[in-house]
């Protein structure tokens, strides 16, 4: 049976700007069982970035309860915050955030200095999932020497480094051109049917339709949450 990885109730949070309060998360209930694949999609200010960045560790809520595998992260203070992002979530940015003096393979195997990996270690895991993503001829190139569909598989690999339970891609093809997001999306696929749970944020319904399962929400709430039409 299936457990619930993901579980979030009454979650609101609310940014203090000015003298004004802003609601980006009102009040939002969510289950994520392990091995899903859910699209997060909604407007500009629809709340679906905040509620990713809590997901993800980043940021904690005003109000209400998450559980990741069963632990309550909800009030958990910086430090132990960013030990379970380390241990349990790999991320995919729009942006890459690749360094840039660094090579693919050092990018790749900079999560496993933050867990204390030695260097032998760390070198043969980052070629290991460099190799998984398909750039096992491009392990030596800095970013600048690499086209956005190979600087966003290096990204991939990074995220897939540390073998975290959780991917949360975050507009992972929006830098990129029709072809090389076809081609991002059926690596998360892979990596999807691979065993991991991943968590898409998208403004885009065909990158959507790739997922298993779409949330969408508005203004701070959780409009619909239905399986994908195509399912693959």
């Amino acid at each position: 049976m299936s457990s619930s990885m993901i579980s979030v109730r009454d979650l609101a949070k609310i940014y203090q700007i000015g003298t004004q309060e802003v609601h980006a998360l009102r009040s939002v209930d969510l289950d994520i069982i392990e091995n899903e694949y859910v699209a997060l999609m909604g407007p500009s200010g629809s709340g679906k970035s905040t509620l990713m960045n809590i997901l993800g560790c980043l940021d904690t809520p005003s109000r209400g309860t998450y559980l990741l595998n069963g632990n309550d992260v909800s009030d958990m203070e910086d430090d132990d915050l960013a030990e379970v992002r380390n241990r349990e979530i790999g991320f995919v940015f729009q942006t890459f955030n690749l360094l840039p003096r660094y090579s693919a393979l050092e990018n790749v195997a900079l999560p496993l200095i933050y867990k204390g990996v030695g260097k032998a270690e760390r070198r043969e895991r980052a070629r290991e999932v460099l190799e998984m993503v398909g750039l096992a001829d491009r392990m030596d190139h800095k970013p600048n020497e690499l086209s956005g569909g190979q600087r966003q598989r290096v990204a991939v690999a990074r995220a897939l480094v540390n073998k975290p339970s959780i991917i949360l891609a975050d507009e992972p093809t929006g830098n990129l051109d029709t072809k090389t997001s076809h081609e991002i999306m059926a690596l998360l696929d892979e990596i999807h049917q691979n065993g991991n749970t991943i968590i898409l944020v998208t403004h885009e319904e065909d990158i959507a339709e790739r997922a298993r399962r779409i949330v969408r929400l508005r203004d701070g709430l959780v409009e619909s949450d239905s399986q994908a039409a195509v399912a693959q």
